[in-house]
């Protein structure tokens, strides 16, 4: 095949796929360079990825902190009803009933509360580390252990001597554990805009060393079929001639 007829079977090649580079030959090093550009494309999209999921995560466990808040504040309420002076033991007990009740709701909470069945709230996942970065690298969740005997409830108890102290520990560690996660969903936000952004540039880096110019190729296609069409004509013309020369014999 003629070398025009080689280009413009190129140009047809690189306009049907899509793509300048469709082999090594064509541009080795805008290959490797479109490689290495692709996966940290890639890497930028995961990454985006693992951290809405770790956003998912934080909204199951944030949700089950605020269920055991709640619990709290009625147990809360039943201990300074049971330190009124006019609160007989048989009230007492009839409050500690229901605390018990709640005190089991937190402890269920905290053992079954689960992502993907990732136990959350129970002490087994203290850290969860985070792959948001084309590298592997990216940022730890943590998890509050938030059972009763880590909170100091399991034996938190109104028909006797108790402290009162005790329940607003509990109460200011689901606090701060659910500030600290509102803090780390809102740095996940700043992970994703960032990721995307970078993964758009990054994708356009490679576009352009990648992919087809069809305006460019369509002028080397059309230049390349007019040289051939010329080729041809100055060849059936020199045969013409040839043939008329011969003939005056």
């Amino acid at each position: 095949m003629a070398i025009s007829g080689i280009q413009s079977s190129k140009a047809y090649e690189a306009m049907s796929s899509g793509y300048r580079i469709n082999r090594a030959a064509d541009d080795a090093a805008g290959l490797a360079i479109s490689q290495k550009l692709l996966t940290q494309s890639n890497g930028f999209s995961v990454g985006s990825d693992n951290a809405k999921d770790g956003q998912s995560l934080l909204n199951i466990a944030d949700g089950a902190l605020a269920g055991m808040q709640d619990s709290m504040q009625r147990m809360y309420e039943l201990s300074i009803r049971s330190l009124n002076p006019f609160a007989s033991d048989s009230d007492k007990q009839a409050y500690q009933m229901e605390i018990n009740g709640l005190k089991d709701h937190i402890q269920s909470i905290a053992v079954n509360t689960n992502f993907n069945t990732l136990k959350l709230l129970d002490g087994s996942m203290a850290d969860l580390h985070l792959a948001t970065n084309p590298e592997g690298g990216g940022l730890s969740i943590q998890l509050e252990n938030s059972t009763l005997a880590s909170l100091g409830l399991a034996d938190y108890d109104v028909t006797g001597n108790f402290d009162l102290k005790a329940l607003d520990q509990a109460m200011e560690r689901i606090s701060t554990a659910r500030s600290r996660m509102g803090a780390q969903y809102n740095r996940l936000d700043h992970t994703v805009a960032y990721n995307d952004y970078a993964n758009y540039n990054t994708v356009a880096a490679n576009s352009r060393i990648r992919d087809t110019d069809y305006g460019e190729e369509s002028i080397k296609k059309n230049r390349d079929e007019a040289l051939q069409s010329y080729r041809i004509f100055t060849m059936k013309s020199q045969m013409n001639q040839n043939a008329g020369f011969l003939g005056l014999f």
